[in-house]
């Protein structure tokens, strides 16, 4: 399983949440080649759904083109301190991680 994603999530003054999201990936494009020629395979996060609430704030589609251990940030109305805000990655290869972060 990959490393656990680093997730912040503060309550604004304006009422809103800021989450951050620091991913741990390879996202590999599948168009590099390694030291002896070979390619190296497409490994790389395919979607990305992040909830509050058991209320899916953000679902999003990725592919090859974003960049090595990827940053999410984002804002979002409704959010309370102590609420945890939950991030689920999923990748082309079927693995997945799931973590979560209390707003503070």
């Amino acid at each position: 399983m990959a490393d656990p994603m680093k997730i912040r999530a503060a309550l604004q003054p304006d009422g809103k949440v800021l989450v951050k999201v620091l991913m741990s990936h390879t996202m590999e494009t599948g168009q590099r080649k390694d030291a002896s020629g070979k390619t190296i395979p497409a490994h790389f996060i395919q979607h990305v759904t992040v909830t509050h609430k058991d209320k899916t704030l953000l679902s999003a589609q990725w592919g090859p083109a974003i960049s090595k251990n990827p940053f999410l940030g984002f804002r979002f109305s409704g959010g309370q301190k102590g609420e945890k805000v939950s991030v689920k990655w999923v990748d082309n290869k079927g693995e997945e991680r799931s973590d979560e972060a209390d707003i503070t």
